[in-house]
Parts: C-alpha cells; structure tokens; sequence
C-alpha cells in the first residue's frame, strides 16, 4: 500500500490492510479490483492497494474464516471471485476498529503533549 506520491511511502502497521478489507465488504460482496478501488477512492486517493499485497491478504482473510468468496462476473463482463464479509468477520471487524481507535487516541495524544527536553 502506497501514498499517491511514487517517492514517498506511506509505512502503514501491520494489520491495517486487513482491517481496510473488512470495512469496505461491510457494504456488500466485492471483487479484488473493486476493493481496492474504494480504498483508494475511500482515503481520498491517498492510499493505493497493491495487487501483490491485496490478493495474498483476501486469502488470509478467507483462511481465517472472516471473508467468503465465490465466483461471479464483474461489471465490464469478467469472470471475478467476489469476496463477502461473514459473522465471524463482522465480528473481527469490530474488534479491529476498536483496537484501532484506542491506537489513533494514543497516537495523538503523544503528538500533541509537549515535547519534554532532557
């Protein structure tokens, strides 16, 4: 996953895809190029989901139980697996944003205090 700026990276932490995935099945069944679109399109262009890291993390996701697939096609025609979000995900999902939030909160207020000088 990237930034739109070839030369600058965004480092995101580990898990983070996989929390994106989950949040953008909530609104229905979706194929990989799809996900990846809303993502890209969701965060403001900001982030681009690699292919390479999109596919092996769906797959994960559908090991673990938290997403399904099956085969459909896609708007331009295309046979395409589409991807959907179960119980057990919509579950993992809300424990993911939760532990997320608590993060972006801890996050912050370490930005914000003022920097103790030694």
């Amino acid at each position: 996953m990237s930034t739109r700026s070839g030369a600058e990276r965004l480092e995101l932490l580990q898990g983070t895809l996989d929390l994106l995935i989950l949040r953008t099945l909530i609104f229905g069944p979706q194929h990989g190029q799809r996900i990846a679109r809303a993502i890209q399109e969701t965060s403001g262009e900001e982030l681009l989901v690699e292919h390479g890291a999109l596919y092996p993390a769906l797959q994960r996701l559908e090991e673990r139980g938290w997403v399904s697939a099956r085969w459909g096609t896609s708007s331009n025609n295309r046979r395409a697996r589409f991807y959907s979000l179960t119980s057990a995900g919509r579950r993992q999902l809300v424990k993911e944003t939760a532990k997320w939030k608590r993060l972006a909160q801890a996050i912050a207020r370490i930005l914000s205090s003022e920097a103790v000088e030694s």
